[in-house]
């Protein structure tokens, strides 16, 4: 594959990227949180978010993908966002989230990770989230949800 090509599809990949991190933003504040993109989130070993959120004493790190009809979450990807609440954020885990957000144009699915699950090292290789599935992270109240809940948003 010449590097040109590749170098273009790289740049289409991040543009991508980077709208739909400012997406989230744009909707976490309309839904009364705080909310800044991590200009620096890269594929280093820091335990950086794409988004890093806060409504009242509860802390989010999100970590956002854009994609047209699945999105792959990396386990790495995944305990970074628990490396950085963990290690930066001083309150109990209750008030600390870790959630994947997939981006699928006007729809944005929303999962919350389970803090014991990465206690126990118990995380999946990675994780998948499609375009026809369901979410369990209610962004109106800030929460996971009991039973399984779609919440989609317009950007």
């Amino acid at each position: 594959m010449d590097k040109t090509r590749v170098k273009r599809d790289l740049q289409r990949r991040r543009r991508r990227g980077f709208y739909s991190e400012t997406a989230l933003v744009k909707v976490l504040k309309k839904q009364g949180y705080n909310a800044v993109r991590v200009p620096v989130s890269n594929p280093s070993r820091n335990p950086l978010p794409d988004v890093i959120a806060r409504r009242g004493q509860h802390v989010y790190a999100f970590e956002v993908k854009n994609a047209s009809s699945r999105a792959y979450f990396p386990k790495g990807q995944i305990e970074k966002l628990f490396g950085f609440l963990d290690q930066f954020v001083p309150l109990p885990s209750q008030y600390k989230h870790a959630v994947l957000a997939a981006h699928f144009g006007r729809r944005w699915i929303f999962r919350e990770m389970s803090w014991k699950d990465w206690e126990e090292s118990k995380l999946a290789k990675r994780e998948r989230i499609l375009k026809k599935d369901k979410g369990n992270f209610n962004l109106k109240n800030g929460g996971a949800t009991h039973r399984l809940l779609n919440f989609a948003v317009s950007s």
